[in-house]
């Protein structure tokens, strides 16, 4: 797997690293072909503004964006697919840790977790689409917590 985790923010004060072997659980829990590439981008308030209502329509920043990749995925040969791109603004995470009683590193794992499950089909559109992915979320971040 392919996990490629950046940051456009300067100076980054999170762990990259951290994103990037929680999404490598939730992919291998999740039993995708080792040839799966996936970007990860933490962003501030600004940039999440511009893409949510570039991409979304909506007013203001969000938590998380996910971009699948445009058909078709698969690449030739020994290429990786693409799966798509999660992007983070740790800053909408904090504000909503707050609200939520979550800490922050637990609000930044739930987005990353939500922003792959996107990738992978999962929605929230009805209520029922919603739980099942809400349940998902939950098995994952426990296994996620449980490791060792």
């Amino acid at each position: 797997m392919e996990i490629r985790v950046t940051s456009h923010r300067e100076p980054e004060p999170l762990d990259l690293v951290a994103f990037e072997v929680l999404a490598r659980f939730v992919l291998d829990r999740e039993d995708l072909p080792d040839r799966i590439e996936l970007s990860v981008a933490v962003v501030d308030d600004v940039e999440m503004t511009e893409l949510n209502e570039r991409y979304r329509n909506k007013v203001g920043p969000t938590d998380v964006l996910s971009f699948g990749c445009d058909d078709p995925c698969a690449a030739q040969g020994d290429e990786p697919i693409a799966l798509g791109d999660v992007i983070i603004a740790p800053e909408v995470a904090a504000r909503q840790a707050v609200e939520y009683g979550n800490t922050i590193e637990g609000e930044l794992n739930l987005l990353l977790v939500h922003g792959v499950l996107h990738l992978l089909g999962y929605d929230h559109e009805d209520d029922d689409d919603a739980a099942a992915m809400q349940e998902r979320e939950r098995a994952l971040l426990a296994a996620y917590a449980d490791r060792a």
